[in-house]
C-alpha cells in the first residue's frame, strides 16, 4: 500500500472513531438502508434484502436523488444493467432482461399500472425505493410476469406537515417540476403529489437517406428524432389508522399527456421509374406533409383498501382499484376538415384482491388469497366496438425455515380466464445463508394471456398494402425461468452474481397467410381483390431462449465515498416461422431476440461530505454515472451501434431551521455521444448530446 493511501485510511478511521455514539448509529442506519433495505416484491412479504428468499435488486431514494433522474426509464437504465431502451420514429421501447416490457409487471405501491404510458406515470420526486425482481413471478402477480416485476414504493412521511418542490432544467426545453405535500393529523394522513414534464422537438440529423443504385442521396426532413410533449400527473392517497388492528386507505390519480409535433413538417417519398426502351432509371421525389395529428393520452385510477391485524400472526389485506386509459388521435384543422379526435384505444382494468399472511409457526409463513380482474377495450382505429374478459385467480405461497440457514419457498396460482380456460403457474425456491454468504435457487413458471388488442384488433397499412386480421383463437404465452444467485455482503460492501435461463414458448407474432389459406376463405379473397398484397394475422408462432449472467458490486468506502457497478451478458435466440412466398412454405429462422443487447455495463461513484455551521448544515454530493452497451439487434433494421453515456451531477444541501434547500448542477452526456444516423434509423440513442442540468429542491 502506498504511503499516501495508508495515511488517508488512518485519518479516515481516526475521524470515524472520534464520532459520538449517535453519529455511529446514523452511519449504521445509512449502511443498512443502502446495502440491506427492506423489500416486499419478491415474496409479497416484508424482508430485509439479505433475508429475502428471492433476490430483489433495490434502487434507493439516495441513488435516485444523486443521479438526478427524471423518469422511471432513465432510473432503470442509469442505475441497473437489466434495462435498455430503444427509440425510433415509432416511439420508445423498453427491453427488460432481454425481452420487451410486455413481459413485465410495473406496479406503484403494489398496484399494477396498465396502458401504453405506464412508464411515464410515476413521479420520481416522491419515490422511497424501486424494487426489481428479475424472473417469472406469475404465481404471485399473475399474467405478464414472465420476465420480472418492477415495484415503485413511494414515501409516506409521518410529519404533521411536510412539503417539497423540485424543478429541473435541461437543454432542448426539457423541464421537470414536482410538488409533494404530506399531512399527518392523528389517525389520518394524506400524500398529494403533482408532476409536470415537457420537452421540445429535437433532431440530431435532419436528413432522410435514399438509395439511387449504388449511390446514397440525402433529403431534408422536418420529422424530429424526438417528439416534443407535455404531461401532468396528479396523485392522492389518504389513510386512516383507526387502531393497531384496523386501517383503511383511498387512492386516486390523473395523468394527461400531449405530443407537440411540428404541424408544418414535411418529408420525401421516392419513386423509381425504369424506361422500358432504354433501361434508364430515374428517381423522383415528392414532398409530403409529415403529420396530421398529435397523440393525446389520458388515464385515471381510483381505489381503496383495508388492513386487519388481529394479532402478530395474522395480516389480512383487501385492495380494490381500477386503472383506466384512453389514447386519442388529435387531428389538426385541414383544408377539408375541422379539428377532431379519434379514439385510438380505451382500456379499463379493475382488480379486486383479498390476501392474507399467516404466521403458522416460527418456522412457517403462509400467504393465500383470491383475485378477480376485469378488462375491456374499445378502439375506433382498430375497428373494435367493445370487448372484455374476466380472470379469476386463487394463489398460495409458503415460506418455510427448513433448518438453520436453509429456507424454502413454494407457491402456485390457479387461473381461470373467460377466453383461455384454466392454468397453473408454480414457483419454488431454496435459500441458504451463513454469515455474509447467501445462495438462492429458484424455478418459476410464467403465464401471459393475449391482450384484447391482440385478439380483436385489425390493422390497415396502406403504404405497404398490408392488412392484419384479428385472431380470437390465440393461446397464452408461457415460460420456464431458472435463477441461481450467489451473494456476499457485510457492513461496507455487497457482491452479487446471478445466472439465469428463460425459455418462452407460444410467443405471439405476425404470420403471413399462404395463397391456399387466402383462396379457401372468402374474407381473405375479398381483401386480396381490394388490392391488399400481404394478409397476415397474429399467431403463436415464436419461441425464445435467453440465458445469461449478471454481476453487481457496491462499496461504502471511508471518507464518504461510494463505488459500484454492474455487468450483464445475455445470449438470446428467437425462433420464428416465416413464409417463403415463392415456395409457399413456412421456414424457421433463428435470430437474436428483437431489440436485445448482449453486453450492458454501468459504473457509479459518489462522494458525500457534510459541514456544520452556526446557521445550519451543508452537505455536498458529487456523483458520476456511466452506462455502456454493445450493439442492439432489431428484427426489422439489423444492428444498431453500441453506445455509452456518462453523467456527472452535484447536489448542495443547505439545512436551515425549518427549510432545506438543494440546488444542483451537472452535465448530462459528458462526452457528447450522439447517433447522427439519418431519420428513422435503428438509433443507438436519441440523446441530443452534451447538456447542462440545473435543479432546485426545496423541502419544508
Amino acid at each position: 500500500m502506498k504511503k499516501e493511501t495508508l495515511i488517508l485510511a488512518i485519518m479516515c478511521s481516526v475521524a470515524s472513531m472520534a464520532q459520538s455514539d449517535k453519529k455511529l448509529v446514523k452511519i449504521d442506519s445509512l449502511r443498512s438502508q443502502t446495502l440491506n433495505p427492506i423489500v416486499v416484491t419478491g415474496t409479497g412479504t416484508f424482508h430485509r434484502a439479505d433475508d429475502s428468499p428471492l433476490a430483489v435488486r433495490v434502487i434507493t431514494a439516495k441513488d435516485l436523488h444523486d443521479a438526478q433522474v427524471t423518469n422511471l426509464q432513465e432510473a432503470l437504465t442509469k442505475l441497473t444493467t437489466t434495462v435498455t431502451t430503444h427509440t425510433s420514429g415509432m416511439g420508445t421501447f423498453v427491453n427488460f432482461g432481454g425481452v420487451s416490457d410486455d413481459y413485465i409487471v410495473i406496479m406503484e405501491n403494489g398496484k399494477r399500472l396498465t396502458g401504453d404510458d405506464r412508464w411515464n406515470r410515476v413521479s420520481m420526486a416522491n419515490v422511497k425505493r424501486i424494487e426489481i425482481y428479475s424472473g417469472a413471478a406469475s404465481a404471485l402477480y399473475g399474467s405478464d410476469a414472465i420476465a420480472g416485476v418492477i415495484n415503485v414504493i413511494t414515501d409516506d412521511s409521518r410529519q404533521p406537515v411536510s412539503a417539497a418542490s423540485e424543478t429541473r432544467l435541461r437543454d432542448n426545453g426539457r423541464l421537470d417540476q414536482s410538488i409533494d405535500v404530506d399531512v399527518s393529523a392523528g389517525k389520518f394522513s394524506s400524500q398529494t403529489s403533482y408532476a409536470h414534464q415537457q420537452a421540445d422537438n429535437w433532431q440530431v440529423n435532419r436528413y432522410q437517406e435514399f438509395e439511387e443504385g449504388d449511390q446514397k442521396v440525402l433529403k431534408l426532413t422536418g420529422r424530429p428524432m424526438s417528439v416534443g410533449y407535455g404531461s401532468h400527473n396528479v396523485t392522492e392517497r389518504m389513510e386512516w389508522r383507526f387502531d393497531d388492528k384496523w386501517s383503511a386507505y383511498l387512492r386516486g390519480s390523473f395523468y394527461d399527456y400531449n405530443t407537440h409535433r411540428p404541424q408544418d413538417a414535411t418529408y420525401f417519398t421516392q419513386k423509381k421509374t425504369t424506361d422500358k426502351t432504354t433501361g434508364d432509371v430515374t428517381y423522383d421525389y415528392t414532398s409530403k406533409k409529415a403529420y396530421t395529428y398529435d397523440l393525446h393520452h389520458q388515464s385515471y385510477s381510483y381505489g381503496g383498501g383495508a388492513r386487519w391485524v388481529p394479532n402478530k400472526k395474522v395480516h389480512v389485506y383487501l385492495d380494490v382499484y381500477s386503472d383506466n386509459y384512453t389514447s386519442y388521435y388529435d387531428y389538426w384543422q385541414t383544408d377539408t376538415k375541422e379539428p377532431y379526435d379519434e379514439t385510438r384505444k380505451r382500456t379499463h382494468y379493475t382488480n379486486e384482491t383479498l390476501r392474507g399472511i399467516f404466521r403458522l409457526a416460527k418456522w412457517n409463513k403462509l400467504t393465500a388469497g383470491a383475485e378477480m380482474v376485469q378488462e375491456s377495450l374499445a378502439s375506433q382505429s382498430d375497428n373494435i366496438d367493445g370487448c372484455h374478459t374476466n380472470t379469476y385467480n386463487i394463489f398460495t405461497q409458503d415460506e418455510v425455515n427448513i433448518t438453520k440457514g436453509l429456507e424454502g419457498i413454494a407457491g402456485v396460482r390457479y387461473t381461470q380466464n373467460d377466453n383461455f380456460g384454466a392454468a397453473f403457474t408454480p414457483n419454488v425456491g431454496l435459500f441458504y445463508h451463513i454469515k455474509g454468504f447467501r445462495a438462492r435457487f429458484n424455478y418459476a413458471g410464467g403465464y401471459r394471456t393475449p391482450t384484447l388488442s391482440q385478439l380483436y384488433a385489425t390493422d390497415q397499412a396502406k403504404t405497404t398494402s398490408r392488412y392484419t386480421i384479428n385472431n380470437p383463437d390465440l393461446q397464452p404465452e408461457k415460460n420456464h425461468f431458472l435463477n441461481l444467485t450467489f451473494e456476499y455482503g457485510n457492513h461496507w460492501m455487497q457482491l452479487s452474481v446471478n445466472g439465469f435461463l428463460n425459455k418462452i414458448r407460444d410467443m405471439i407474432n405476425y404470420r403471413t397467410m399462404t395463397d391456399a389459406e387466402i383462396a379457401a376463405d372468402a374474407v381473405f379473397t375479398a381483401l386480396q381483390t381490394e388490392g391488399w398484397k400481404t394478409i397476415r394475422q397474429r399467431d403463436n408462432i415464436d419461441r425464445a431462449t435467453l440465458r445469461g449472467i449478471s454481476a453487481s458490486v457496491k462499496f461504502l468506502l471511508p471518507c464518504g465515498f461510494t463505488l459500484g457497478g454492474g455487468y450483464t451478458f445475455t445470449d438470446s435466440e428467437a425462433e420464428t416461422q416465416e413464409l417463403d412466398k415463392k415456395a409457399q412454405q413456412y421456414v424457421v429462422s433463428k435470430t437474436p431476440v428483437d431489440k436485445s443487447v448482449k453486453h450492458v455495463g454501468n459504473v457509479h461513484a459518489s462522494w458525500d461530505r457534510s459541514w456544520s455551521k452556526s446557521w445550519g448544515d451543508y452537505h455536498l454530493n458529487i456523483t458520476l454515472n456511466g452506462h455502456q452497451q454493445s450493439r442492439r439487434y432489431s428484427s426489422t433494421y439489423g444492428y444498431a451501434d453500441g453506445i455509452g453515456q456518462w453523467d456527472i451531477t452535484t447536489r448542495h444541501t443547505v439545512s436551515l431551521r425549518h427549510f432545506t434547500l438543494e440546488p444542483g448542477v451537472g452535465i448530462e452526456n459528458l462526452f457528447n455521444q450522439r447517433d447522427t444516423s439519418p431519420w428513422s434509423s435503428n438509433y443507438s440513442t436519441i440523446n441530443p448530446g452534451r447538456s447542462f442540468i440545473a435543479s432546485l429542491r426545496m423541502t419544508y
